[in-house]
């Protein structure tokens, strides 16, 4: 860079100077000596010493050293610092600025492309019409088509399994629900054999065998969309028999049969575009070409979204101001997200798409996950899945939405597990550190539902009565010690997994944490003396319940205090 900038001003300069005599005589060569000066610049050995005395010249902030510091410098430093603190704001501006003005660039230009896009793809294809591209990926649709069909007629003993399993059990709903799974992948299988597998056979010209194929793709992904969701949801069309019990989710027959109609035709028109931006820049189109045709396709998919959110059924009859607030909402919502994607802001799109759609799906996945593991009818005996079961598949969805959430923003940063390893810069080591501390909660909050699900089944086992010789029911007295001491250990576990994850989360980010358990060892031996009737009392009454001195329920006289 300093060099470019020297030769620029060399150049300047030696034209000023022979501006004169260029006006009464035009010179065709420069002169001698700047052909010397641009040798001497061009040589290894004299840009290593410029980018030395550069390097020697700079301070310590990496900005040349001032000749002497004056008032005027100082006056001059602190006038400077605002400018400093809104270079990133400015910076971010101009970025969006520039993005917008690319998008308006490109219009015109836009129309020329696709002509010659046009009239090097037919020669490519020989002549060939873009109907023809058309007719052909329509039949091996058409085929696939047909291959699921036949796998639907001779699946019919494995569907009716599926219809013979029982909705009033946790169990048989589960059964329901991963059949009906097991099912719509052995569909999508053979609608990807009919309609790719079969393609793939035959030996086609390389780009009608890319751009075939890759629309192919986008119909089975859509098609695999569709038939998981009819899986999960069992709108009305399929005619099950009580089809809200034995749903994933808690919806009604409105709410299923509005999602089912709206989500695969969205995602369908998303997997379209996905393929057109995947052909595209191959056939020629540049970058600014795709940044203009990407906001048109958003901007349709803004269109899609607002319709589903505005046509969406209510919830309850009777909640009609919630469900205005949560569709203007989403509106906003989704208006943000499109114009975070024409400002060309990715990192902040990203972010902004996990912050909502990351606690949705966790409040969904944990409705789903407690509507199907829900106990069976009396009918049926209330038969009931352990609480801790129930605890570990919860968790364990959580985790997996959350790193697949971190590893979605990882990508959209540019960031890799291993180049976050080999730098040690400070963007990378906050990074590690809070890859750190995410781990370290995930692993508390799993630990502590499973050790919470324990206690909590051990408290609703229901007390087994005792007849004694006066008819009258007693406590079973373990049932009656348990009930005592759970709910003291639950909370001291709570205590020691929230101090240690806390501890170790300080570690991970580069905190010793020595010093911090010296110093609250140091607090709990002057709290312990200054208040040592409270804790005399709080250890006591600790050890009377050990030794089942007294249990919840029983009526007891301490000092002037009695009751139960």
């Amino acid at each position: 860079m300093f060099f470019l900038i020297a030769r620029s001003l060399v150049f300047g300069i030696a034209l000023l100077l022979t501006g004169p005599s260029q006006a009464q005589a035009p010179a065709t060569v420069p002169p001698e000596k700047v052909k010397q000066l641009f040798d001497l610049l061009d040589d290894p050995s004299v840009k290593a010493w410029v980018a030395e005395q550069r390097k020697q010249d700079a301070g310590p902030t990496g900005t040349p050293a001032a000749a002497g510091a004056s008032p005027s410098g100082a006056s001059s430093d602190a006038v400077a610092a605002p400018g400093r603190m809104n270079t990133m704001a400015s910076s971010t501006l101009d970025r969006i600025k520039h993005h917008i003005e690319r998008i308006v660039g490109t219009l015109p230009s836009l129309p020329g492309q696709f002509a010659r896009v046009r009239a090097e793809t037919m020669e490519d294809m020989s002549g060939k019409r873009p109907a023809s591209m058309l007719l052909l990926i329509a039949i091996f649709i058409a085929a696939g088509l047909a291959l699921t069909w036949a796998t639907y007629k001779l699946t019919r003993p494995f569907r009716l399994w599926i219809i013979a399993q029982s909705k009033d059990t946790p169990i048989g709903r589960a059964k329901k629900i991963g059949g009906r799974t097991l099912y719509s992948s052995l569909l999508i299988l053979s609608f990807a054999l009919g309609s790719a597998g079969a393609f793939m056979l035959f030996d086609w010209p390389m780009l009608i065998r890319e751009i075939v194929l890759t629309f192919l793709m986008a119909a089975v992904a859509t098609a695999a969309v569709r038939m998981y969701l009819a899986a999960l949801l069992v709108p009305s069309f399929m005619q099950v028999e009580n089809a809200v019990e034995v749903r994933a989710l808690p919806v009604t027959n409105e709410t299923a049969d509005h999602w089912f109609y709206w989500v695969p035709r969205i995602f369908g028109i998303f997997a379209f575009f996905a393929a057109a931006f995947i052909l595209l820049p191959g056939l020629g189109i540049d970058q600014d070409g795709m940044l203009v045709l990407s906001v048109g396709a958003d901007f349709v998919l803004l269109l899609l979204f607002l319709i589903a959110v505005w046509r969406r059924p209510r919830t309850q009859r009777n909640d009609g101001h919630g469900h205005t607030a949560a569709t203007w909402f989403l509106t906003a919502y989704f208006v943000v997200l499109f114009l975070l994607r024409i400002a060309g802001l990715p990192i902040l799109f990203w972010f902004t798409f996990a912050a909502f759609f990351l606690p949705f799906a966790i409040v969904l996945t944990q409705r789903g996950v407690n509507f199907v593991l829900r106990p069976g009818s009396e009918d049926a005996g209330r038969p009931t899945i352990p609480a801790v079961t129930i605890a570990v598949i919860d968790r364990a969805v959580r985790m997996i939405l959350i790193l697949a959430a971190a590893y979605l923003l990882a990508s959209a940063w540019g960031l890799d597990m291993q180049s976050m390893q080999d730098s040690n810069t400070t963007t990378t080591l906050i990074l590690r550190g809070l890859i750190n501390v995410i781990v370290i909660a995930l692993a508390a909050d799993f630990g502590w539902s499973i050790i919470k699900a324990l206690i909590e089944r051990k408290l609703g086992i229901e007390a087994h009565a005792v007849i004694s010789d006066e008819e009258m029911p007693v406590v079973d007295p373990q049932q009656a010690r348990l009930r005592t001491l759970l709910p003291i250990i639950q909370n001291i576990l709570l205590a020691v997994i929230v101090v240690m994850a806390v501890l170790m989360m300080l570690a991970s980010v580069g905190i010793q944490i020595g010093p911090l358990i010296a110093g609250a060892g140091v607090v709990g031996v002057a709290v312990g003396f200054g208040a040592q009737t409270l804790v005399k009392d709080v250890i006591s009454g600790v050890f009377y319940l050990l030794d089942d001195a007294f249990r919840v329920g029983e009526y007891i006289s301490s000092g002037s205090y009695r009751g139960t």
